[in-house]
C-alpha cells in the first residue's frame, strides 16, 4: 500500500476530529468527546503508518542507507512530521491532564498545516537528495528540530490562553499585548487567504511568498488599498480588545486554570529546549562541518536558530533563577514561537542561504 493513502486518511481524520472537539465544547457531551479522541488516535496511527511507508519508499528509490532515507528532506515532509509531533504532544497532554478542551485549539493547527500543503500545490513526490542532505546526521538533526518546534507550538497556545484567562482590565499591558497579537495574527491569516484566492492556488509556496504575499493588501500597488488594509487590521485588533472578556469566559468554561496553563507552557519548553539545543544547534553544527567544512557560517537559518535559542534560554533563566511567573514569562513564550515560525518558514522562503533547499 502507498503512503499517500494513509496520509489521506489521517487528513480526513484530523478534520473530523476538529469538528468533534468543537462540538464537544459546544454541547459538553462525553460521547462526542470520546469520539473526538478516538478519531484523533486513528488519524495519528494512520499518519504514523504513512510516514513509515514513505520512509520505506524513499529507501527503495534512493538505494541509500536507512538513516539517509528518512522522509524529512523538503517542506512537505517537514510539515507532515510537524503535524505528527504536534498531535503526539496533544494526546500526551490530553491523557495526562484528563482534559479534551485543548483539542479544539490544537487540531485546527494541524488542519491549517495540511490545508497549506494542498492549497500551495507544493510537490508531494519523493525527490532525490541534494549532496548536503546525504548524511546520517539528517535523522538526528531534522527530527529533533521538529520535535522541539512542536513543543514550542504547544507552549505558544497555552501561553496565549494563559494571558487571555488571567487578564481583566483593558488598560493592562498584558491584555493589550495578547489582544494585539491575536488580532494581528488573524489579520495576517485573512490577508494570506485573500492572496491565495487571488494569486496562489496551485502555485509553489516559495514563488508565491516571494512574489505575491500581501500583494492584495499590505503590499498593494494602490496606496488607498494599503491604508485600508492597515485600518482594517487596527479595527480587528480593536474588536478583539473589546471582546476580550468574552474570550476569557469561553476559556473558563473549559476548566483550564491559569496555573495549569502556566505549568504546561513551562513543561513544553523545558522538554523542547534541550532537544532543540542538542539536535538543532549542536548536531546541526557537526553536520555543517561535514557538509560545508565549517561548523558555523552565520547562514540566515543558523542565525535565526540561534535567536530562537536565546529567547527560550531567557525564558528558562527568567523563570528558574529570577522567579518570573505569569504574564511576563508568557509574553516571552509567545515571542519565542514567533521566532520559531520565522526560523521554520520565513528563512526558507524569504531569505537565501545554504538552507534554501528547505523550500523545495
Amino acid at each position: 500500500m502507498e503512503s499517500s493513502l494513509f496520509f489521506g486518511l489521517s487528513t480526513v481524520a484530523y478534520i473530523l476530529a476538529m469538528v468533534a472537539y468543537v462540538s464537544y465544547i459546544a454541547f459538553r457531551k462525553n460521547g462526542i468527546g470520546l469520539s473526538a479522541t478516538g478519531i484523533t488516535i486513528f488519524g495519528f496511527a494512520s499518519q504514523t503508518v504513512a510516514i513509515l511507508l514513505r520512509w520505506k519508499e524513499f529507501y527503495q528509490l534512493s538505494g541509500m542507507g536507512i538513516l539517509r532515507s528518512v522522509p524529512l528532506t523538503n517542506l512537505y515532509e517537514s510539515l507532515i512530521f510537524f503535524v505528527w509531533c504536534l498531535i503526539l504532544g496533544y494526546l500526551i497532554i490530553e491523557f495526562k491532564y484528563k482534559n479534551r478542551s485543548f483539542g479544539a485549539f490544537v487540531t485546527p493547527i494541524a488542519v491549517l498545516a495540511l490545508a497549506f500543503i494542498n492549497l500551495s500545490g507544493m510537490s508531494t513526490g519523493i525527490q532525490p537528495l541534494v549532496p548536503a542532505l546525504q548524511s546520517n546526521w539528517l535523522l538526528a538533526h531534522v527530527m529533533m528540530s521538529f520535535i522541539s518546534y512542536s513543543m514550542f507550538a504547544l507552549s505558544f497556545s497555552t501561553a496565549l490562553m494563559y494571558l487571555i484567562s488571567s487578564t481583566d482590565k483593558r488598560n493592562e499591558g498584558s491584555y493589550i499585548f495578547w489582544t494585539a497579537a491575536l488580532g494581528i495574527f488573524a489579520a495576517v491569516l485573512l490577508a494570506m487567504g485573500i492572496d491565495w484566492v487571488r494569486y496562489g492556488v496551485g502555485m509553489k509556496p516559495d514563488a508565491f511568498i516571494k512574489s505575491y504575499l500581501f500583494k492584495s493588501t499590505f503590499r498593494n500597488s494602490s496606496g488607498f488599498v494599503q491604508l485600508m488594509s492597515y485600518a482594517g487590521t487596527a479595527l480587528l485588533v480593536f474588536l478583539v480588545w473589546l471582546s476580550g472578556s468574552r474570550l476569557k469566559g469561553v476559556i473558563e468554561t473549559f476548566k483550564l486554570s491559569p496555573v495549569m496553563l502556566d505549568e504546561i507552557t513551562y513543561k513544553s519548553i523545558a522538554v523542547g529546549f534541550p532537544i532543540f539545543t542538542l539536535g538543532g544547534l549542536i548536531f546541526g553544527a557537526i553536520w555543517a562541518d561535514q557538509a560545508w567544512g565549517v561548523y558555523w557560517s552565520w547562514d540566515p537559518k543558523e542565525t535565526w536558530s540561534l535567536i530562537t535559542w536565546f529567547v527560550y534560554a531567557f525564558y528558562l533563566h527568567a523563570r528558574l533563577l529570577r522567579g518570573w511567573r505569569g504574564h511576563k514569562i508568557s509574553v516571552v513564550a509567545v515571542f519565542g514561537f514567533v521566532a520559531v515560525i520565522f526560523t521554520y518558514l520565513g528563512v526558507n522562503l524569504l531569505l537565501s542561504g545554504l538552507h534554501s533547499y528547505g523550500s523545495q
